[in-house]
């Protein structure tokens, strides 16, 4: 029941499409020395700087505005919360899903001027349809707020300011849903970098707007201001960038031509799944209206659990859908394996031991992050307790992102949909179980239980087809992984155990800020020792680490 309300595109997935991966991974394969795994890399340089600017938002945002001291905060991020929604069933969800095959057929068979004006003419559907949905939100945002955010009802200072917010934030919507259309023009011709750019502009903006204010109202404000702003400067790059591609997507009146409505077709069912996973957003946001800070604890732990997501699970997924195609479309079934076997190890020799230390310092992390200016100690315990309950559930998130390849590749959707559907059932239900024993926490521990499902699920349903079971060899480095990744829990249960003692050495040369330095010696001091132990171990030999980033694509 995850209660991601930060409008970060750098993690946003849609359901990859193998044609429109497999004609960018061909222009890439040109270039020598391409390798599927090499290739995830600009992805995940571009998603690391992008969730660095985020981090860096949040602090500044949790810093001016706190969590429980007053509305700011929760009014701010519920602000945010309400067009994002949107934004992922219709921009980056079943319009673009429907829109990127179409285009990239169209380029294929049609040529480049019947391309572009299928692009230009489904951007102006959707143009229309979310600005419309967007003035309808406006004006009905009073009434739709006592559905969403019905807690605040008691508060009426932060009932009417997180109205007068989300009505401030709703033109993101059609500038976002823009924005993951052009995304999918410029992707569609191998070109993703300048995609992978514009999330830094948001951070980038809303820092520029909400660093100078001292109140936290006054910060919101202009918080949500600095959203619209970057999302029309969003807009603008990648307009640039798609002109400089080539295309030519050119404003239009919006049309019903048979070619849209075929893409609304293929849309709607689209939406009507997406709005299954909205489901969660919905209900945690009712759960999270009740306790005030709670929108803000779960935004700034998700900040943190969602690095491990973007940078493994989604780089390595789609550098791993192109090869899953051929291999698929080949026959050849051990090379599929192989693939898969090798993603998921790497994938958790990276994402195991962020996991470790979100389960064994969560408050170490957050406090040292966080706790400062209105974001109080009281919301670092807070934040720190939901942190610990998504780090248990952070190695499934990233799984779920690659099995669901091995049925992609093969053009199957309709499974990982089912699958997600007993998800989202699973998610609301424990989610209301456990909210009312641990509160904001449970909402996390219902995103991790129900995460962790769906995993056994998928791998019992490729086991079954005779799809995929990962070898002996994968269990036993998996095995090893997970050793290494206990043993560094362990260590840094000890830094945990010994903060005090740490922040006492650097006292004297923080100059009464030791808790970063102590957070940050501890960090450094894990990286090394985490790779010594995962190399001592046999996890993964630094042989085959440099062998994976030197593989040609075949």
């Amino acid at each position: 029941m995850s209660d991601t309300n930060g409008p970060d595109q750098s993690t946003t997935e849609t359901i990859a499409d193998p044609a429109a991966e497999a004609l960018a991974q061909k222009d890439a394969a040109k270039k020598p020395g391409a390798s599927l795994i090499r290739s995830s890399l600009v992805n995940s340089s571009l998603t690391l700087v992008s969730r660095f600017a985020g981090f860096l938002r949040d602090l500044v945002i949790g810093y001016r505005m706190g969590a429980s001291i007053g509305p700011a905060g929760d009014a701010f991020y519920t602000a945010l919360m309400f067009p994002n929604l949107f934004r992922r069933i219709f921009g980056e969800g079943a319009f673009a899903a429907a829109f990127q095959p179409a285009y990239v057929r169209a380029l294929a068979q049609d040529g480049k001027e019947a391309a572009d004006k299928l692009a230009e003419e489904a951007m102006a559907g959707l143009a229309a349809i979310t600005i419309l949905l967007t003035i309808v939100c406006q004006l009905a945002m009073p009434w739709l707020m006592l559905v969403i955010s019905s807690g605040y009802v008691t508060d009426p200072a932060k009932f009417k300011l997180a109205v007068m917010l989300t009505q401030i934030t709703m033109p993101y919507l059609p500038c976002m849903a823009i924005y993951a259309h052009l995304s999918g023009v410029l992707n569609s011709h191998g070109r993703f970098i300048v995609s992978g750019i514009a999330p830094v502009l948001l951070n980038i903006v809303m820092l520029l707007f909400v660093f100078p204010q001292s109140d936290p109202v006054a910060a919101s404000i202009w918080a949500s201001a600095g959203v619209v702003t970057a999302g029309l400067f969003q807009v603008g790059l990648l307009w640039w960038g798609v002109t400089k591609s080539g295309s030519h997507v050119r404003l239009c009146w919006p049309t019903l031509n048979p070619q849209i409505r075929a893409l609304i077709g293929k849309a709607v069912p689209g939406a009507l799944s997406a709005s299954a996973f909205q489901v969660n957003i919905f209900i945690s946001g009712i759960l999270a209206s009740q306790i005030a800070g709670a929108r803000t604890w779960l935004n700034a732990a998700d900040r943190l659990y969602q690095l491990p997501v973007g940078l493994v699970g989604v780089a390595i997924g789609v550098a791993l859908l192109p090869r899953l195609s051929r291999a698929v479309h080949t026959g050849d079934e051990a090379d599929a394996s192989s693939a898969m076997d090798e993603a998921i190890t790497f994938a958790m020799a990276f994402t195991l031991p962020a996991a470790a230390a979100m389960v064994a310092m969560p408050f170490f992390i957050i406090d040292g992050l966080f706790t400062r200016g209105a974001f109080l100690a009281v919301d670092s315990h807070h934040t720190a307790a939901v942190l610990l309950q998504y780090g248990w559930g952070a190695p499934a998130f990233v799984l779920m992102q690659i099995i669901n390849r091995a049925f992609y590749a093969r053009q199957d959707t309709k499974t990982p949909m089912r699958v997600a559907m007993t998800q989202v059932a699973a998610n609301v239900v424990l989610g209301l179980i456990l909210f009312r024993f641990i509160g904001a926490a449970g909402i996390a521990a219902a995103t991790s239980a129900a995460s962790w499902l769906s995993v056994v699920q998928m791998l019992l349903i490729l086991k079954g087809r005779g799809f995929y079971t990962p070898s002996a060899l994968a269990w036993a480095r998996m095995g090893r992984i997970l050793a290494a990744s206990v043993l560094l829990g362990l260590v840094l249960a000890g830094a945990n155990y010994l903060r005090p003692s740490i922040e006492g050495v650097l006292a004297p040369i923080s100059f009464g800020h030791a808790k970063e330095p102590a957070l940050a010696l501890t960090a450094l001091a894990a990286l090394p020792l985490y790779a010594v132990l995962l190399f001592a171990l046999g996890g993964v030999t630094p042989a085959e680490l440099k062998g994976v980033l030197r593989r040609k694509a075949r």
